[in-house]
């Protein structure tokens, strides 16, 4: 059985390989820092792609490599203005391929390291809050003119919060790995509240008020690369994501991830509050640089799209943790109903700043 070592070797690294170990924290793919002789701080991201989230990697690479010849272009046209947003490069094998097949079928790539940075477990300061906006808006502003049609879609249904809805509530009836508690309880009634949410995004879209564009998929919090010694995002990664959607998902999940002032994991889901100031200092940043393609409409419904995101992922931790934790990984039985506990109530926290939020959102648009 090939071992990350192995897979790493088949990888063209331009230097002698020193060590492999387990990278990160993330809750889908594997991932490994490969460090060599010329770079033992850390040389390549290797990566095995999860085959029950992504059936079809290959995909992803094919966007990858889209996306990246497409940001070169216009990064070469706009000049040091653009290149303040650096992504990984795509390391290849030594017979010239994009990924390596291990004997059981997965799928393996290896990406650029970005050296010299750091992410954040919290957002500290206003500064640091909008370099995020700053990159996400970035990112936006040298994809908006991506034919969407010009990249597969990786993940389907992924952000269909509608679809989320109705695989609840199959589950729901069908739930045997999962006996209830006063916390399931209150999460099933909290969602039950609620579902006419879920399709509030999907019904704009199919009324035309809102277009698919390319998205990131996935801008949480620790997928913005500090500069370890700079309030600076360098670099945006974890781009398997990268596909035609709404740029709604994008802004919710980066305030859902940015603005949750106890953290993605807080020891009392009570403690979590959605900050407004971090809010401000993101959107701010991010409409400065997409104002010249944002529209009327997709203000109009940025409020729904923060409020959104948290009760959809909220939703989908429900659903794993009913089915027995088949998606996301946990270290223990209740994790994911953990999670999904901090999600609604850091909803609940944006529903009781609605007006407030809608308040900052005009006055991003007047600047």
């Amino acid at each position: 059985m090939s071992t990350p070592r192995d897979i790493a070797q088949q990888f063209d690294l331009r230097t002698p390989l020193a060590d492999v170990r387990p990278w990160g924290a993330g809750l889908i793919n594997d991932t490994f820092l490969v460090c060599t002789a010329a770079r033992p701080a850390g040389d390549t991201i290797l990566q095995r792609i999860n085959p029950a989230v992504f059936p079809q990697p290959a995909l992803i690479m094919h966007n990858l490599r889209t996306l990246l010849a497409h940001v070169q272009a216009r990064q070469a046209q706009a000049g040091a203005a653009a290149l303040d947003l650096q992504f990984p490069a795509i390391r290849t094998t030594h017979a010239n391929e994009d990924y390596v097949v291990d004997e059981h079928g997965a799928l393996w790539r290896a990406i650029e390291f970005i050296q010299d940075t750091r992410t954040l477990e919290r957002v500290g300061s206003a500064r640091q809050a909008q370099a995020l906006g700053h990159a996400l808006g970035r990112f936006h502003a040298l994809v908006h003119d991506l034919d969407p049609a010009s990249l597969h879609d990786t993940l389907p249904g992924f952000h269909i919060t509608p679809r989320y809805l109705t695989r609840y509530d199959a589950v729901a009836k069908e739930a045997t790995h999962a006996p209830h508690s006063v916390d399931l309880d209150d999460c099933m009634a909290f969602i039950e509240a609620r579902r006419s949410l879920a399709a509030v995004l999907e019904d704009a879209r199919h009324a035309g008020r809102l277009s698919l564009r390319v998205v990131h998929g996935d801008p949480k919090l620790n997928n913005f690369l500090f500069d370890s010694r700079r309030e600076h995002v360098l670099s945006l990664i974890d781009l398997d994501t990268v596909k035609p959607g709404l740029v709604h998902h994008d802004i919710g999940d980066c305030l859902r991830s940015c603005c949750n002032t106890a953290g993605e994991s807080p020891g009392d889901a009570g403690a979590v509050r959605f900050d407004l100031g971090t809010c401000r200092a993101v959107l701010g940043a991010w409409f400065e640089q997409t104002s010249g393609f944002t529209s009327s409409a997709d203000l109009g419904h940025l409020y729904d799209a923060i409020r959104l995101i948290p009760f959809e992922l909220g939703l989908r931790f429900v659903t794993d943790h009913l089915e027995g934790d088949h998606y996301f990984r946990v270290v223990r039985r209740g994790d994911n109903l953990r999670r999904a506990m901090v999600q609604f109530r850091l909803t609940a926290s944006i529903e009781d700043q609605q007006q407030q939020i809608a308040n900052v959102i005009t006055e991003v648009a007047r600047t």
